[in-house]
C-alpha cells in the first residue's frame, strides 16, 4: 500500500487508502495529468445531477472496484491452490507467488510506454483489460480438476497468471490519470474530491474480495475439492464486469492524445552521459563537474539539471527494495504460517487466506490515527519527525513484525503432541459398552502397570503413559465390567500408540488392541479412520476416487487423507440402505477416529474422536505482527514519496513512480531468491529477513544523515518553464498521496 502524502497539503481523509501491492500511476501517466497538452480542446461532458463531476468519472470508479476485487480476490487464495491443487512445495508455492507479484510492478513501465507514445490511456486500458480477462479465463480453466492432468493445469496456471500481470500492471498506470483528465480546469477542487472517492473504491474491491475469495475456495466444494475454479472464477468475472462498464462510458470520455515517453527521455539522457564520458575520458578532455554534464551535447540544460535532482533521490532508493521484500509476505509465507493455526473463533471458522483482510481494514483505521493524532503529539512534544525519519522508524517496526513472526512459528512448532519414549506406550481406551468397566493392565512378569476406570462412551481422548519392562511385551488386561470379568492378552511395542476398544458381545465384553499409525497429515491436510460397530459392512463416501470400506462387527477401516473444512452429511451405504453421518469440522493436522453406532432412538450416528489430539495455535496470535507491519507499512510507505516528490522537480515526479515500482518488484525477487536457495526452517528465515532489513535501516539511516536537502524553490525552477498551472500542481499531490502499491 504505497501511498504518498505532500507536506504541505491537509491532512489525508480517512478513507484514502495507499495499495501495498500495487500503484495506480505510472512513471508518464503522473506526467501527462500534470503537463495537459495546451491544443486539448475542452470538452463539454454530461455531469452528474448538474454537479460539477463529469458522467464519465462514475464508470471509471465502478471500473476501479470491479477490477480491485478481480485482482485481489485471485491473489489471496493464489499461494494455497500452488500449495493444495497443483501440489507444489511451500518454497516453491511462495517463490512463484512472488515471482507473479514482481512481475505485476515490472509491467506499468510497458503500460505506460504504450498509452503515452502510441495508443493512449483509453485504448490502452481497453486492449489491456481484454488480456487481462483473458488471464483470468485460462487461469479459472486451471483450477478445474477434471481438466486434464497437473502438466495442463501448471501450463494454464502459469500462462493466466502472467496475462493478468501484463493486464493488471499495463492499465494500472492508466486508469486513475485518465479520471483525471475528465474534469476541467475551472473544477479542479471537484477533480480533488473525486481521487479521494476513486481511492475509496479501491480500498472497498481490495477489502471485500479478500474477505470473500477465501469462503468461495473453503466453503463450497467442487469435484470434492476446495472450490478454486470458483475462487478464481468470480474475480475473473467481476474483471469481465470492469471492462464492460468502462467502455459503456465510451462516448463520454475526454480522450487526450498521446504525447511521448518522460521515462525514456531521462534513461537516453543518462545513457548518452555515460557513454560520453567514456568515450571522453583522456586527460586532454577538460573535465565537468557533474557526470551528467556529459550529456549537454544532445540535451537541454533544464532537463540535465532535472535529471541531476532525481539521482540525489533514486540514490535513496536503493536499500528500500528490503523493506518489500517483508511487507509482501502476507500474502506468501504469513499465509502459510495461518495454514498451520486454529481458525476457530467459535463464533466463525475464518480461513487462512483471509488472514490478509487485517492489512487494508487496518490500514484505514492506522492512517486517520497516525495523521490526526500521532504525528501531532510527536510534533508537540517539539521533535522534528521528518520523512526520512518515518520510512526508517516503519523499517523498525517491519522488523519487529518479523520477529514475532519467528517466534509465533516457534510456538506452532512446539505445540505438536508428545510422543512416547523409549519402552513408553501410550495407551487409551474407548468403552463402548453400557456401563462402567474397570481396568488393569500387568506385565509379562504381573507388574502392575496401569489401573484405571472408564465410563460408557466417555468423551475423553485421555492417553495414558504404561512403562514397559521390555521394547515389546505382551500384557494381560483384566476388565471388570458389572458382576464381569475378563482376562485379555495383547501384544505390544515400544514408541507407539493403542487404542483398547472394550465392546459387549453376546452376555460378555471382548477387547480388541488398535495401534495408531502415527499419521501426521500436512498442509492442511486432516485424516480419519473408522470403527463399525454395526452388524454391516458400510461404504463410506468421502468425495476420493473409491469409497472407504468398513468392515462390520468392529471392523476399523484404512486412514483417509482428507482437505480440512466441514463435512456435515457424508454419504454412506449398506446392502440394504443409505444413510448421512454429521462428521463436523476437520481441523489440519488431525487424525480422527470414529466409532460409528446406531446405540440411541435417533438413528446412526459417529462418536468422533482425536486419534492423535494436537494442540494448535489460535490464528489470533497473528494479531501483533499484522498490527507490526500494518503501522510499519503506513509509515513508510504513507510517507515514502514525501521526501522524495519534495526533493524531485515537478519534470521528474513520473520518473520517481517508475522507481518506487521497481523497488517493490526486486523486494520481491528478493523473497524469491531466499525461498529458493536459503534451506532455513521458517522460523529462521523470518529471523533472516528481520535482521537484514535491520541491517538495511542502517545503511538508510546513515545515508539520510549525510543526505543534504535542497530548497524548493531552487529545486523546481527549472521546471517553471513548462508553466504548469497551480491547480494541477495540487491535483498531483493528491494524487501522488494515494498511489496504492
Amino acid at each position: 500500500m504505497l501511498e504518498e502524502r505532500e507536506s504541505k497539503e491537509p491532512a489525508m481523509n480517512p478513507f484514502q487508502k495507499n495499495e501495498s501491492k500495487e500503484t495506480l500511476f505510472s512513471p508518464v501517466s503522473t506526467e501527462e495529468v500534470l503537463s495537459k497538452p495546451p491544443s486539448l480542446p475542452e470538452k463539454s461532458l454530461p455531469k452528474i445531477c448538474g454537479s460539477s463531476y463529469p458522467l464519465s468519472i462514475a464508470f471509471i470508479v465502478v471500473n476501479e472496484f470491479c477490477e480491485r476485487f478481480s485482482y485481489y480476490g485471485m491473489k489471496a487464495v493464489l499461494t494455497l491452490y500452488f500449495l493444495y491443487f497443483l501440489h507444489w512445495s511451500e518454497d516453491t508455492s511462495t517463490s512463484v507467488y512472488h515471482a507473479f507479484s514482481s512481475l505485476c510492478y515490472f509491467t506499468p513501465i510497458l503500460g505506460a510506454a504504450i498509452a503515452d507514445s502510441w495508443l493512449g490511456k483509453f485504448k490502452t486500458i481497453i486492449y489491456l483489460s481484454l488480456v487481462y480477462v483473458l488471464g483470468h479465463v485460462f487461469k479459472s480453466l486451471g483450477a478445474i480438476p477434471i481438466l486434464g492432468g497437473k502438466t495442463l493445469h501448471t501450463i494454464l496456471s502459469l500462462l493466466g497468471l502472467s496475462l493478468i500481470a501484463l493486464g493488471t500492471g499495463g492499465i494500472k498506470p492508466c486508469v486513475a490519470a485518465f479520471g483525471g483528465d475528465q474534469f476541467e480546469e475551472k473544477h479542479a477542487d471537484a477533480r480533488t474530491r473525486y481521487f479521494s472517492v476513486f481511492y475509496l473504491s479501491i480500498n472497498a474491491g481490495s477489502l471485500i474480495s479478500t474477505f470473500i475469495t477465501p469462503m468461495l475456495r473453503g466453503d463450497v466444494k467442487c469435484f470434492g475439492e476446495d472450490c478454486y475454479a470458483l475462487a478464481f472464477g468470480i474475480p475473473g468475472l467481476l474483471m469481465v464486469l470492469a471492462l464492460v462498464v468502462f467502455a459503456m462510458g465510451s462516448k463520454m470520455y475526454r480522450k487526450p492524445p498521446p504525447e511521448g515517453n518522460i521515462v525514456a527521455q531521462v534513461i537516453k539522457c543518462i545513457w548518452f552521459a555515460v557513454c560520453n564520458r567514456f568515450r571522453n575520458h583522456s586527460g586532454d578532455v577538460p573535465q565537468r563537474q557533474h557526470w551528467l554534464d556529459w550529456a549537454a551535447e544532445k540535451y537541454p540544460k533544464h532537463l540535465i539539471t532535472d535529471v541531476k535532482a532525481l539521482t540525489r533521490v533514486l540514490f535513496l532508493y536503493i536499500p528500500l527494495p528490503m523493506f518489500w521484500a517483508l511487507l509482501d509476505q502476507q500474502g506468501s509465507r504469513w499465509t502459510l504460517q495461518a495454514n498451520k493455526m486454529n481458525g476457530n473463533l467459535g463464533f466463525f471458522v475464518l480461513q487462512p487466506d483471509q488472514m490478509q483482510v487485517l492489512n487494508p481494514f487496518l490500514v484505514l483505521i492506522f492512517i486517520p490515527l497516525f495523521d490526526l493524532i500521532i504525528y501531532r503529539l510527536i510534533s508537540k512534544c517539539g521533535i522534528h519527525f521528518s520523512s526520512l525519519r518515518k520510512m526508517a522508524v516503519g523499517m523498525i517496526l517491519a522488523c519487529l513484525a518479523f520477529a514475532v513472526a519467528a517466534l509465533v512459528e516457534i510456538k506452532i512448532n512446539g505445540m505438536t503432541h508428545p510422543q512416547p519414549a523409549s519402552q513408553e506406550i501410550f495407551l487409551r481406551v474407548l468403552n463402548l459398552a453400557d456401563g462402567e468397566i474397570k481396568m488393569t493392565v500387568l506385565g509379562s512378569r504381573k507388574k502392575f502397570l496401569l489401573v484405571d476406570s472408564i465410563s460408557s462412551f466417555q468423551n475423553t481422548t485421555r492417553y495414558s503413559k504404561v512403562h514397559l519392562e521390555t521394547r515389546s511385551e505382551d500384557l494381560h488386561f483384566y476388565l471388570n465390567y458389572y458382576n464381569l470379568s475378563v482376562h485379555n492378552e495383547h501384544s505390544v511395542e515400544e514408541k507407539s500408540c493403542y487404542q483398547l476398544v472394550v465392546h459387549e458381545d453376546g452376555g460378555s465384553i471382548s477387547s480388541m488392541l488398535v495401534k495408531d499409525t502415527g499419521i501426521k497429515p500436512a498442509n492442511g491436510m486432516t485424516a480419519l479412520r473408522f470403527i463399525n460397530t454395526l452388524h454391516k459392512d458400510i461404504n463410506i463416501s468421502l468425495d476420493t476416487d473409491a469409497p472407504l470400506s468398513v468392515g462390520k462387527d468392529y471392523g476399523v477401516s484404512a486412514y483417509q487423507t482428507l482437505p480440512r473444512g466441514k463435512y456435515p452429511a457424508v454419504h454412506c451405504e449398506t446392502e440394504d440402505k443409505g444413510f448421512s453421518l454429521d462428521l463436523g469440522q476437520l481441523d489440519f493436522g488431525t487424525t480422527y477416529l470414529f466409532v460409528i453406532t446406531n446405540i440411541t432412538n435417533q438413528g446412526v450416528q459417529a462418536w468422533k474422536i482425536e486419534d492423535t489430539p494436537d494442540k494448535k495455535l489460535s490464528i489470533l496470535w497473528q494479531l501483533p505482527q499484522y498490527i507490526l507491519v500494518t503501522a510499519a507499512e503506513v509509515m513508510f510507505s504513507v510517507t515514502g514519496l514525501e521526501f522524495s516528490y519534495s526533493q524531485a522537480p515537478s519534470s521528474m515526479k513520473s520518473v520517481l513512480q517508475a522507481a518506487w515500482l521497481l523497488t517493490v518488484a526486486v523486494g520481491n525477487v528478493i523473497v524469491l531468491v531466499v525461498a529458493q536457495f536459503s534451506g532455513l526452517v521458517q522460523w529462521a528465515e523470518f529471523v533472516l529477513f528481520s535482521c537484514l532489513l535491520l541491517v538495511v535501516c542502517l545503511i538508510f539511516s546513515i545515508m539520510s544523515y549525510y543526505y543534504v536537502p535542497l530548497e524548493s524553490d531552487n529545486l523546481h525552477e527549472p521546471a517553471k518553464k513548462q508553466q504548469v498551472p497551480h491547480t494541477q500542481a495540487n491535483m498531483i499531490n493528491l494524487e501522488t498521496r494515494n498511489t496504492r502499491l
